[in-house]
Formats: C-alpha cells, sequence, structure tokens
C-alpha cells in the first residue's frame, strides 16, 4: 500500500510543472516504469543548485559536457553566435525540459544557454548518468526519446523559417508555447511570454515591429488579447488555423 501511495505521488507530480524544493527524478521527465531501487539510485546523483538571475548562462559554447540541467522554473534561451557575430536564438526552455543535448555528440556544447528570467534547476552529472542508463534500459529509451524529440523539434523548425509566411511562423510560436504550457499543467489559453519580442523575433526571424503589429492584428480580429506579456487565447481554431495547425 505505501509502494503503490508513492507511485501515485511520482505520477502526479510529474505530469504537471515542478514545483517544491527538491529535485525528485520522478519531477523530471523520467518514466515511470523504473522500479523504486532505480529511482532512488538516479535521485541521488541529482543535484539541486541556487537559482540564476536573468543573463546568467548554465553553460556556453564550447564548455565540456559536464551536466544536463532540467529547468524546475523560469525560462532558459539557448543560442548560437553567427559569423557575423550576431546572437541567433535556436530555443526556448520551459519548466521540465531538460538541457544540453547539443554536447553529446563531441562533448561539448555547441550552443549557449542563458536565462532570460529568474530560473531554478537541478544539474544531472552526465558520467554517472550514462552509467546508470547502461544498467537500466528503460532509462536509457527515455533519453534517446528525449533526443529523439529535440531533433525533430529542430526539423520543424527548419520548415517553419523555410516555409511560413510571419503570421503563420507567430502563430504557430503561441500554439506551440501553449501546448508546451498545457502539458505542464499550466492553462493552455492564459500565459505570460516571458521573452522580449526582440527575442521572439529573432527566433522567428522577424522583426520587433513586425511582432507588434502581428500581436495587433490578432488582437482586432479577436483571436488574442494582448496586455503587455500577457496572452490570452481567444479563438484557439482560428490560431490552429493561421498557424496551419490541424487541431486546437
Amino acid at each position: 500500500m505505501i509502494q503503490e501511495k508513492r507511485v501515485v505521488r511520482r505520477i502526479q507530480s510529474g505530469g504537471c510543472a515542478i514545483h517544491g524544493q527538491d529535485c525528485s527524478i520522478s519531477q523530471l521527465g523520467i518514466p515511470f516504469t523504473l522500479n523504486e531501487h532505480e529511482l532512488d539510485q538516479l535521485d541521488n546523483i541529482i543535484e539541486r543548485k541556487k537559482p540564476i538571475q536573468k543573463g546568467q548562462t548554465l553553460f556556453k559554447a564550447g564548455d565540456e559536457l559536464k551536466s544536463l540541467y532540467a529547468i524546475r522554473s523560469g525560462t532558459i534561451k539557448s543560442y548560437t553566435i553567427t559569423e557575423e557575430g550576431d546572437e541567433q536564438i535556436t530555443d526556448f526552455h520551459l519548466a521540465g525540459d531538460l538541457v544540453g543535448f547539443d554536447a553529446i555528440i563531441n562533448h561539448k556544447h555547441l550552443s549557449f544557454a542563458q536565462a532570460i528570467e529568474t530560473s531554478m534547476f537541478c544539474e544531472i552529472p552526465f558520467e554517472t548518468l550514462d552509467d546508470l542508463s547502461g544498467k537500466m534500459p528503460n532509462l536509457r529509451q527515455h533519453i534517446m526519446r528525449l533526443m529523439s524529440s529535440e531533433i525533430k523539434d529542430d526539423q520543424e523548425m527548419i520548415l517553419l523559417l523555410s516555409t511560413k509566411n510571419a503570421e503563420e511562423r507567430l502563430a504557430a510560436f503561441i500554439y506551440n508555447l501553449s501546448r508546451r504550457f498545457a502539458q505542464r499543467g499550466f492553462s493552455a489559453k492564459e500565459f505570460r511570454l516571458t521573452m522580449t519580442r526582440g527575442d521572439i523575433g529573432n527566433y522567428l526571424g522577424l522583426t520587433v515591429e513586425t511582432i507588434s503589429r502581428l500581436l495587433g492584428r490578432f488582437q482586432k480580429n479577436n483571436t488574442l488579447s494582448v496586455k503587455g506579456k500577457y496572452i490570452t487565447i481567444n479563438d484557439m481554431y482560428k490560431l490552429t488555423q493561421i498557424a496551419g495547425k490541424t487541431s486546437a
């Protein structure tokens, strides 16, 4: 009976945003098919770190791979520096995301990971995780799924930038944020944009002026309501149609 209660607690906490002060692996996306002993082994290797402030980095391009980072709260942006010396944002990471897979191939990070607001995270030493995953097939499979998901997201982003117009790009961005917030137990229709208009424009290949103009258009046709950084989706069906998605 005690074991059943522990399993229920793990499932409930793992299905939404990360709360509390611990870094239990059950809250960080690890599958629940692992037994209690395996889960306890994983819990023992995770370290809870102090919050990082806006502008601070988890790692920089060229840094050696030491750990993966599970975001507990806040938002982290990944970016690279172009040959011209400009910042190019490649992703935004929310609570529940695991950051650092870019270094697994050659054990050096290819990008920067920087907080865009005060963020809390848990550090998972990669070498120890890799050793454990060799003994736990379910864990290795889950890590492979996470890596595959990153590749899929990258492919979708390339498709978005190469085939969508400005309106479709922004609608798809907001729709995807909505879906990600819902997966973490938050409202799919009301949320705060933690990133600046400039960061959104950088990510989507659009100017700040275009972002502002499109948000105004979405508000005018009642697709969205916008108050500063706060977004309310009034018509999810219309948003998905603009974004080119098949369903809300």
